[in-house]
């Protein structure tokens, strides 16, 4: 299974860029997935569902299925997985696809990167990021989008993708992952 991460500081635009890929991708005929990382806990369920309250009673795991839909929500009590393996955690529980799109999980092992930034400041992802903004994994990061070229006259060391071509990119991910697609 191919999978490519987006990373980047809060309101970069990452979460577009992958509901627009996913579509990209989707109409070229590939089976895509997606991964979205939450720094903290969350619950999809809603107290007064018949699956809260099976939750709330100690089931493990609760299945919710339809003819067409189905989630499971599982509460993990064992210990966390070694530093850095989270995702590929994650990743060994989809199903067999072309094409993983993954948001967050800067620094986790096994998939390149592409760092997401606005116009306030592009710079080398590289380099540190100057205030408000995060530096980094390099040298997990393989390229940049953004919506200007890198800041003053820093050159970066990865591509530069216009964040507002999304063929451009969806050319660059296919090539560098070795996902057919046309």
């Amino acid at each position: 299974m191919k999978a490519i991460g987006f990373v980047g500081s809060s309101g970069a635009g990452k979460t577009t860029l992958i509901e627009r890929l996913i579509a990209r991708f989707s109409r070229a005929g590939l089976r895509v997935a997606a991964i979205k990382h939450a720094h903290h806990g969350f619950d999809i369920d809603r107290p007064g569902k018949d699956s809260y309250r099976f939750r709330a009673a100690g089931a493990a795991q609760v299945l919710i299925a339809s003819g067409q839909r189905w989630a499971l929500l599982s509460d993990e009590d064992a210990p966390a997985p070694a530093p850095g393996t989270e995702l590929l955690r994650q990743l060994a529980r989809l199903d067999p696809c072309e094409l993983v799109l993954v948001e967050g999980y800067r620094g986790q092992a096994g998939i390149p990167f592409i760092e997401v930034r606005r116009d306030r400041g592009a710079q080398d992802p590289d380099r540190p990021a100057g205030p408000g903004q995060a530096a980094s994994a390099a040298p997990a990061v393989i390229a940049l989008a953004s919506d200007q070229a890198p800041a003053g006259s820093i050159q970066s060391s990865v591509p530069v993708l216009d964040l507002n071509d999304i063929d451009a990119i969806a050319r660059f991910i296919a090539i560098h992952l070795e996902v057919p697609w046309c």
